[in-house]
């Protein structure tokens, strides 16, 4: 009788082992199968027609297509994404929320508290996209590469003015890096966006600046603008013969407008693979590709560890600027 007990005891040992062992291995898998079962919301860090817009806008049907489900575009903009970003901290991890943000964020995030943690509280998915700055300047203005702009400014402090898009904005602060790097002393002029700042920098009221390739190709195709650097590690196969800001003497500075995907923290590994998978899938597609080129956008979908490691060094080096630079939230 004992022995059929002790028997018994056992089959229900190993019937509770076998449970918990599909509970840990079989669910997972299975959620992933059936995952998406309803539309996915993107939340998108800006309003309609801005570039985070546009990109979320052009992937949005590509993933529609794959996942069998709406892929829904929702902006929140405000704070610089900020109002996105807590939205998205806050929603379950089940993906079904995702964030669409840019490097902008992680600036705003470096200047100013928030009621998130843009490291810690999100998983990253993929840097989807990337472009970077091109240094132009008015052809009043006698130079021709970086040296000499420096040299320029050295021997006409606070007599050059440059544009941002406002104080603290990604632009102002890739050019208070250049500024602090460079040990020169100029007067900022903030603006309310490119577009606002590029009349006065035609009109050389302002004189130079880091200014976007899709505002700034036609300006240089026009010789109404000179381009004397770009920000990206490599020279750009649309502008061959402009050296980058490393090779113009400014080591380590790469500086990109780039484009990510988060999900919150606690997001099954299973979807987060899911999710990659199928960005690049739809990054891969020739008419996605071919509008992001035409926008001076590089498609990427890099791995998530890539991306949580690239959106680490990013936060990293801003605070290293903000500090070096003096610079404050208004």
């Amino acid at each position: 009788m004992r022995l059929h007990k002790d028997a018994s005891r056992t089959q229900r040992a190993q019937l509770s082992c076998a449970v918990l062992l599909i509970a840990a291995t079989g669910l997972p898998a299975a959620w992933a199968q059936s995952y998406p079962a309803r539309p996915i919301r993107l939340l998108v860090a800006s309003g309609p027609g801005g570039g985070q817009d546009f990109v979320a806008r052009l992937v949005a049907p590509a993933l529609t297509e794959r996942m069998g489900q709406s892929i829904v575009v929702d902006n929140r903009a405000g704070a610089t994404g900020s109002i996105a970003a807590e939205l998205a901290s806050r929603a379950a991890p089940d993906g079904y929320t995702l964030l669409v943000m840019s490097a902008s964020l992680v600036v705003y995030g470096a200047v100013n508290r928030t009621r998130y943690d843009l490291v810690g509280d999100f998983t990253p998915l993929s840097q989807i996209t990337a472009a970077p700055y091109v240094l132009i300047a008015h052809p009043t203005l006698p130079v021709t590469s970086v040296p000499e702009l420096i040299a320029y400014a050295k021997a006409h402090p606070r007599k050059l003015n440059y544009f941002s898009t406002g104080n603290a904005s990604f632009v102002h602060l890739a050019t208070e890096w250049f500024r602090t790097e460079a040990g020169i002393d100029l007067v900022h002029v903030p603006y309310k966006g490119l577009g606002a700042a590029y009349p006065d920098l035609l009109a050389g009221r302002v004189q130079f600046g880091f200014g976007s390739p899709a505002f700034v190709m036609p300006h240089v195709r026009s010789q109404t603008l000179r381009p004397l650097a770009i920000t990206s590690e490599a020279r750009a196969k649309t502008l061959p013969d402009l050296p980058t800001m490393i090779e113009a003497g400014m080591p380590g500075f790469v500086v990109s407008q780039w484009i990510g995907l988060l999900a919150p923290r606690g997001t099954p590994q299973a979807i987060v693979e899911r999710l990659h998978r199928e960005i690049v899938t739809a990054l891969q597609q020739p008419d996605v590709t071919s509008r992001l080129a035409r926008e001076g956008l590089d498609a990427l979908g890099t791995p998530p560890r890539e991306f949580a490691a690239h959106l680490k060094s990013e936060h990293e080096t801003w605070v290293r600027v903000i500090k070096r630079a003096g610079i404050r939230a208004e």
